[in-house]
């Protein structure tokens, strides 16, 4: 009887399902960002799309619709359907921005400018013309961030090194490796532009939720994809492939790229003549799975491998003024074999309480192991080059200054375990959200280090200053030749941190003025031990503010300010001084850091534009002062400095050229630092003034020609000293750093235009162009190397010249 029952309820259903079908797809705009809340509707039959721009309605089978897309910013869009078929149908349209101008008031979510967050167009970061093109390139062009130095992913912000900047990959910090040396070793980013949805970068006062760093955050967000689709890059630099689907009714989501670079087309642009093959290969998936509306897990990995094998075979350097030229000649023996090999896992589940709070947990795991082995003899001869135009020998070596030899010698070994475990809520009650976070991480390095370096100068080695015992030629000596730099040290080091937060974010009006406020507080307790030694426990406590107002003005201006005590507790590198020693008691750095800026939209030949003006201060103490040498740092670890830095950043964005975003950039920097109260001298990171244009074109009667163009001007920063010197006797600067690229793409099929028939047919998108990097061919030098001149015993800072002209062909197309 039940059974009969129930087949009877079910007669209605199978009736009704036998007459429709499902139609689902994504609605996205025409830069492929998904727009929610799009109305869609047929008769009296309508849904709306979520957050992903996802939607899924009921049809008639067998009957002709008109099914309409609206929503209140973009165009309505129409289409005539006829489902032939009971399994689901698939339809995923482009709509297009509304153009006419509108009389009421247009309400825009200021939230991130408030914030003091940029946010980047993710597809700026795939087109953007450079040899390391991706996220990392589209930051260089903003201002207040610096890098000279093409061939590395790494920046500058605000006078801040490397190590002070946070990067973010869903949540979940990702480290940089510990034993690069240069650029052209560094190979890939970890974040692949292919997968990623959104790109936010705060260059200072940002909130208490982000990490207990100095300078900076770039937070990524990878997305979930919800249809299936393969995309293929490939150049004369490398290759990349990216799959990307969503399953079991879109509530499994697979995002899985991997990426091959080989730079040697760079390199072999340069002054030194090598045989190199320097292999870069990169595995990223974002697996995610939603179990219900209210519990998500997430699965993020990478694994990269890194292979430099380098040969040096001759290098021949003319520098100086047209009245002094000299000229550097070297010729190497001997070989570098590098291997960088880094794994990373991170799990994380995402659990919706209600409406009002919810959760995240994520355990990640980040293991790098790299081995850095050399032997590398450079015998060279600097000389002087005869300047006079009516000599037969003219522009030829006449006299040498300097005759020698260096061996350089490493077998270094480290491998690191990062672990850590976080937990962290949201809460949100009318206009007020409450975030809140605690964090357990574990690291374990252990490196061996075994370094020298031998210098011979006319056949006299030469010995490390201030070395006691040799009276020649009065007396023979008869001791073992010494080395000049010679670093032997076991470390296994064990940090174990604890930290958390709490912040609270409102949004209110202060009579017809539109208000943002937020305030947090960090924390953070941590113990080292190395060897045997182990460090007092050590505690941080970093309060942090932002306040924004937008006033009721006919101009369309927002102002704010954001400030507090910013800590950053020492990492591996910065407790290892230039011996390679380890200091357990290194203290964390502080910044008072104050910042006040502001906001200016406005419209300029009928399109969109905005003003944007940031002035900064940072009074830091507790500093570890570092040398730079390419993309190594080597810290002092005795926090003896104190330092400051201040500047002003202007960037004007918006449609220079109508329907394509671009922008020009300003900035201004002085940073100085004071060791051991000696008095101020220039950081190795005060690059003083910053230009930056990145700019978009197309060809009017041919739209799909498009043209992309990369400028940067950055005045130089200092050159460096040699090792066993005092700073403060050399504060020369390196050459102005001047760089441009071109790319020119054209576009033979995207989502605007599709083909039925032919070969084209194939492909949801196919687009081929030329690349042009340093299209003027300009000499910039990235670090010094020091020659000595045995007659006057100075020695000579000859610069180390980056990349010249390059030529790159790629094509992209999608599947």
């Amino acid at each position: 009887m039940k059974k009969l029952f129930l087949l009877f309820l079910c007669i209605p259903y199978f009736a009704f399902a036998q007459k429709t079908t499902i139609l689902k797809g994504t609605v996205k705009n025409k830069e492929k960002q998904p727009i929610e809340n799009v109305s869609v509707k047929f008769g009296n039959t309508g849904t709306t799309t979520d957050e992903n721009g996802n939607y899924s309605v009921r049809i008639p089978f067998k009957e002709e619709i008109t099914i309409i897309f609206r929503h209140v910013s973009y165009k309505t869009f129409t289409k005539k359907l006829t489902a032939t078929s009971r399994n689901s149908i698939r339809f995923s349209p482009i709509l297009s921005l509304k153009t006419e101008k509108l009389k009421e008031v247009v309400v825009k979510d200021r939230r991130k400018e408030a914030q003091g967050i940029t946010k980047i167009d993710v597809n700026k970061a795939k087109n953007i013309v450079g040899p390391n093109a991706g996220v990392e390139n589209v930051l260089m062009t903003l201002p207040g961030v610096n890098n000279n130095n093409e061939l590395s992913t790494q920046y500058n912000v605000r006078g801040g090194n490397f190590d002070e900047n946070l990067v973010y990959v869903n949540g979940i910090e990702v480290y940089r490796p510990f034993l690069i040396r240069s650029g052209q070793q560094e190979g890939l980013s970890f974040i692949n532009s292919n997968m990623v949805q959104n790109i936010n970068f705060s260059a200072g006062g940002f909130q208490a939720k982000y990490g207990d760093k100095l300078s900076s955050v770039l937070d990524i967000t990878y997305r979930k994809p919800t249809e299936i689709a393969t995309t293929v890059d490939a150049s004369l630099l490398g290759a990349s492939a990216t799959f990307e689907g969503g399953f079991l009714d879109n509530k499994l989501s697979v995002l899985t790229g991997i990426r091959y670079r080989d730079n040697s087309l760079f390199v072999n642009s340069k002054q030194i003549e090598t045989n190199f093959r320097p292999r870069f290969t990169d595995l990223q998936s974002y697996i995610s799975y939603d179990f219900s509306n209210q519990l998500t897990l997430s699965y993020l990995s990478n694994f990269s491998l890194n292979n430099y094998d380098y040969q040096p075979i001759s290098r021949r350097t003319r520098f100086g003024t047209i009245a002094d030229p000299l000229e550097l000649i070297v010729f190497y023996q001997g070989k570098e074999e590098n291997n960088y090999f880094t794994l990373f896992n991170a799990l994380s589940a995402d659990y919706k309480v209600n409406d009002n709070l919810s959760f995240r947990t994520t355990v990640s795991s980040y293991n790098t192991q790299e081995e850095e082995y050399y032997d590398v003899l450079a015998s060279y001869n600097l000389g002087e080059v005869d300047a006079n135009i009516g000599s037969q020998d003219f522009g030829e070596v006449d006299f040498s200054e300097g005759i020698g030899s260096q061996l350089n010698h490493a077998r270094n070994d480290l491998d690191a375990l990062i672990n850590n475990v976080q937990i962290r809520g949201t809460y949100k009650k009318d206009r007020i959200q409450w975030d809140f976070g605690v964090k357990y991480q574990n690291e374990d390095i252990r490196e061996r280090i075994r370094e020298w370096e031998v210098i011979d100068s006319l056949g006299f080695s030469v010995r490390p200053p201030n070395h006691a015992g040799n009276n020649q030629p009065y007396e023979p000596f008869e001791g073992p030749i010494t080395p000049f730099q010679n670093i032997r040290e076991d470390n296994k080091v064990q940090i174990n941190r604890i930290s958390g937060f709490v912040q609270i974010n409102e949004r209110l009006f202060w009579n017809d003025n539109e208000v943002w406020y937020n305030f947090g507080i960090r924390a953070q307790n941590w113990t080292v031990s190395s060897n045997g030694n182990n460090s007092k426990s050590q505690l941080i406590i970093s309060p942090r503010a932002q306040f924004a107002i937008k006033p009721n003005w006919a101009r369309d201006m927002l102002f704010r300010f954001s400030g507090g005590w910013y800590s950053q507790p020492p990492s591996y590198r910065e407790l290892k001084d230039f011996n390679g020693k380890i200091n357990v008691d290194v203290k964390a750095q502080k910044s008072i850091h104050l910042v006040t800026g502001m906001d200016y939209s406005f419209n300029l030949w009928e399109r969109p534009f905005k003003l944007t003006t940031e002035l900064y201060f940072k009074d830091l103490s507790n500093v570890n002062a570092y040398s730079v040498d390419n993309v190594r740092i080597r810290y002092r670890a005795d926090n003896i400095t104190t330092a400051y830095a201040h500047g002003l950043d202007v960037r004007l964005n918006g449609e220079f050229v109508p329907g394509s975003e671009s922008w020009v950039s300003l900035g201004y920097l002085k940073t100085e630092e004071n060791i051991n109260n000696r008095g101020n001298i220039a950081r190795p990171s005060d690059q003083r003034i910053k230009f930056g244009i990145l700019f978009q074109d197309y060809v009017p009667n041919l739209p799909n020609l498009k043209a992309y163009l990369n400028l940067v001007y950055n005045t130089g920063v200092p050159g460096g000293a040699p090792a066993y010197s005092d700073v403060y006797q050399f504060q020369e600067r390196l050459r102005d750093y001047k760089r441009a690229d071109l790319g020119v793409s054209y576009v033979f099929t995207d989502a605007n235009k599709q083909y039925q028939t032919g070969f084209l047919s194939k492909f949801k998108e196919l687009t081929a162009g030329l690349e042009l990097f340093n299209m003027f061919d300009i000499q910039n030098a990235i670090t010094n190397t020091w020659v000595r001149d045995v007659y006057s015993k100075t020695q000579f800072g000859i610069p180390n010249f980056m990349t010249g002209r390059v030529l790159n062909f790629k094509v992209s197309m999608k599947f």
